[in-house]
């Protein structure tokens, strides 16, 4: 049997990839990755520079490690729904391997791609991997998809058994020499108009800038940064460390491998059982960190069983919300750029667009004000953050804003509104997170530094800061803001009962 294994943009590795795996196991093989103008047409690429380059850098990566261990990974050009039939067929494959996506436009792509293979003969082999559960395995005692996390975990905990993660292979077999046939019908798909082999698509094709300040892309790069999660402590002091946003002793409290579960430069299998070998000794961090895992969990379940939650509010009561109009709220452009005057937000917006990552806990109170604080639409800030996040994933990131705002499965309370100054007291005592991304606040006290407009005229000139000119003052004051916000959402929601 001659397997086609196709690579996608979630599963850039070569261990625990059991689409590789079975193929590997049947026959013959040809590795191809499609660069589909979905994602790479340079105006698309560039919306989305940070997931990009780091994608592109971690697919070069995977090209390097397949062409060390004697194969090679085709890179073919064109919509996947047209262009894998076509190589299946120019290969004569009988099958196509890939690891299955749970977002609704995945699904759909893969729909096509199966119908065309089928009417060829052949077919479309989908493995599990994306998550630690198979699709509709974690389910109610009447069968029906959980709405709320907790009961979910619990269910989790007693359904699932999570496999072991399978090794990468140390050998590759070269794919078959007669397998690519250059007829003009199918020269097309692997050669550019100069006749030479498409390679990695470079960041300079796409019009991307390249930024040095995003994380280490490739699987080697991911895998170093969960040894150093056990390493320097971190992981055994999750619990609590998870929160601070500072870090004063210079260590992160979080692991930092979301874009590599997004990206499957790691799979959530490997990283499940090496964090419960790790933590085996810290029961609270294990359980808290082996939580983080389930709610991904989670999220991936409440898409693939409600896609419309990805351009709707699960709950249905919020879907005619009175949000603003940020055309006339100076509050989002503000909110945007890290303009806000009230420090922990702004840093939150500032470290977005600089490094493609935010913090957990500066995400959260950022979300909370933007749509509690400035009443906008949860949607705004949903996109604006797939926009330049680096891990930026569709389920995560949607369930997390819905969460926020209130509006979600499992929401917080709609009443409850994050107060910015509490909140950044609380997990950036010595103001080092603020320090970071907002230096013109750098010189003010920490007894200060969420709430400078408090600060005496001798601590300000102390520290060169002049409100409203060096920083803003804020957009809105928290207790008008809490207030309006409560007040709106009250009278709405008591009219749609």
């Amino acid at each position: 049997m001659r397997s086609v294994v196709w690579f996608r943009g979630k599963d850039l590795r070569l261990s625990d990839h059991p689409a590789l795996c079975s193929a590997l196991s049947t026959g013959e093989v040809v590795l191809v990755f499609v660069v589909d103008p979905y994602f790479f047409a340079p105006e698309r690429a560039q919306k989305i520079a940070h997931r990009m380059q780091f994608l592109v850098e971690s697919l070069q990566v995977l090209s390097d490690a397949i062409a060390a261990r004697g194969s090679r990974l085709w890179i073919a050009h064109g919509e996947s729904v047209h262009v894998v039939p076509r190589i299946a067929a120019a290969v004569r494959a009988d099958r196509v391997t890939a690891m299955r996506w749970s977002e609704p436009f995945g699904v759909e792509r893969d729909r096509r791609v199966a119908a065309a293979l089928a009417a060829d003969g052949r077919r479309l082999d989908l493995f599990e991997g994306e998550t630690l559960a198979a699709p509709g395995q974690v389910r109610t005692g009447s069968g029906t998809p959980f709405a709320v996390f907790t009961p979910f975990s619990r269910a989790f905990a007693k359904s699932v058994t999570v496999d072991a993660a399978l090794e990468a292979p140390r050998v590759l077999p070269p794919p078959p020499a007669f397998c690519i046939d250059m007829h003009a019908e199918h020269r097309n798909i692997w050669k550019g108009d100069d006749g030479n082999d498409w390679g990695v698509p470079s960041l300079a094709s796409l019009g991307i800038e390249r930024n040095p300040r995003l994380v280490a892309a490739g699987e080697q790069a991911a895998e170093q940064r969960l040894g150093r999660f056990f390493q320097t402590g971190a992981a055994s002091r999750y619990t609590d460390g998870r929160n601070q946003m500072g870090c004063p002793d210079g260590v992160e409290g979080t692991s930092r491998l979301s874009q590599d579960l997004k990206f499957g430069t790691l799979s959530a299998r490997h990283v499940w059982h090496t964090s419960r070998h790790h933590l085996e000794k810290y029961p609270d961090a294990k359980k808290t960190y082996l939580n983080e895992l389930v709610w991904r969990e989670f999220a991936y379940d409440v898409v693939r069983e409600k896609p419309q939650v990805m351009t709707d509010p699960f709950r249905p009561a919020w879907r005619g919300f009175p949000w603003r109009n940020p055309d006339l709220d100076r509050g989002w452009q503000a909110w945007v750029e890290g303009k806000t005057g009230y420090p922990v937000v702004d840093a939150a917006a500032r470290q977005l667009l600089a490094e493609g990552f935010v913090h957990n806990r500066a995400r959260m109170i950022a979300a909370s004000f933007l749509c509690k604080h400035l009443l906008l639409d949860y949607r705004l800030g949903e996109a604006h953050y797939m926009q330049h996040l680096t891990d930026g994933d569709w389920a995560i990131n949607n369930l997390a804003w819905q969460w926020s705002a209130g509006c979600g499965v499992d929401a917080q309370p709609w009443f409850r509104v994050f107060n910015p100054v509490t909140q950044g007291e609380n997990f950036d005592a010595d103001g080092v997170y603020v320090k970071r991304w907002v230096p013109e606040l750098a010189k003010l006290h920490a007894k200060y530094i969420h709430k400078p407009w408090e600060a005496p005229p001798l601590e300000l000139r102390a520290a060169n800061i002049e409100l409203g000119r060096t920083y803003p003052r804020p957009v809105v004051d928290h207790a008008l803001a809490r207030g309006r916000f409560i007040a709106t959402a009250e009278g709405y929601l008591r009219s749609t009962e």
